[in-house]
This record gives C-alpha cells, sequence and structure tokens, in this order.
C-alpha cells in the first residue's frame, strides 16, 4: 500500500485486534507477553516454571504452603495451641488429626483463651467450642468457630 492511496485504510493494532476477536486478540497478547519486558532487556521472560513434578501430597500448580504454625508435637491430643499472630487454633482431637479454627469468638469478637478438657474457651463470655469441628459446646455463643484450612507435612503445620 502506497502513502497515496486513499482508498485502503492503514491497518492499526487496533483494527487488527478487533478484526481477529476475542479469540486472536487473546492469543496476540498472550504471545507479546514473553518478549520485551521492562527491566528484562528485551529478552524472553523467565517465568520460573520447572518441569519437576509436584512433592508427594502437594497438588501440582497449587499455591505454596503459609509459613509454618506448629510442629505436631507441639499440639497435645485431646487438646490444642491458640497461635495468636495468626488468630488460629489448632487442634489434635485424635492422635495424627489436626484441625483449624479461627482464634475470634463469634459471639462478640473477644480471642480465646485456652484450650482444655476437648473445648477451646473463650474468657470473655464463657463460651466453649469442641476442638473435632468448632462447634459449640456451651454458650452464649451460638455459631461454630470458622473451621481454617491448614496443611500437615511431616512434623510441619502450616497454613493452607
Amino acid at each position: 500500500m502506497t502513502s497515496g492511496d486513499d482508498t485502503t485504510p492503514d491497518a492499526t493494532r487496533r483494527t487488527v485486534l478487533l478484526a481477529t476477536g476475542a479469540a486472536g486478540a487473546a492469543a496476540l497478547v498472550a504471545g507479546c507477553g514473553e518478549y520485551g519486558e521492562e527491566g528484562n532487556g528485551g529478552g524472553k521472560k523467565d517465568s520460573g516454571a520447572t518441569s519437576e513434578p509436584a512433592p508427594p501430597g502437594e497438588a501440582a500448580g497449587s499455591a505454596p504452603a503459609g509459613p509454618e504454625l506448629a510442629r505436631t508435637g507441639d499440639i497435645p491430643v485431646g487438646g490444642g495451641a491458640i497461635i495468636k499472630d495468626e488468630q488460629i487454633v489448632v487442634t489434635q482431637p485424635r492422635a495424627n488429626e489436626f484441625k483449624a479454627f479461627s482464634s475470634i469468638c463469634p459471639h462478640q469478637g473477644c480471642a480465646v483463651s485456652a484450650v482444655s478438657d476437648g473445648t477451646i474457651h473463650c474468657a470473655c463470655h464463657g463460651s466453649r467450642f469442641r476442638i473435632t469441628d468448632g462447634s459449640v459446646a456451651a454458650g452464649p455463643a451460638t455459631q461454630p468457630l470458622s473451621a481454617e484450612p491448614i496443611t500437615v507435612a511431616g512434623e510441619s503445620i502450616t497454613r493452607g
């Protein structure tokens, strides 16, 4: 096309993207994302991905576990431990069975204060929650402690 030809407009990036539709635009954008990233000298970016399989017990592509909350040996069978900084209670209702719950009482938002006799205690108003499932064992709370996801790998208990 010559600059003197007024019958056909110049193709712009916008008209190419519009003409290719959403699928074509997505493919074009995805392809362009591999190159020319700022601070990368215009070369291909390193995604950090490896071809190694995921460790046993961890799904491929899953998010890495959070920081360690506790060691399995720190959680007594039939009891638990409150991790104040993480606002979580980790319990071990039966040997090698670990559960986790929010350490914030649903009654009025107080932090729970102790774990004993198979229950998690809130000192503010006397509510007690079962270490097996966070359900209410004694009120005034009417809602259970919310369950929190944890991962147990070897001796380490992490969030997630």
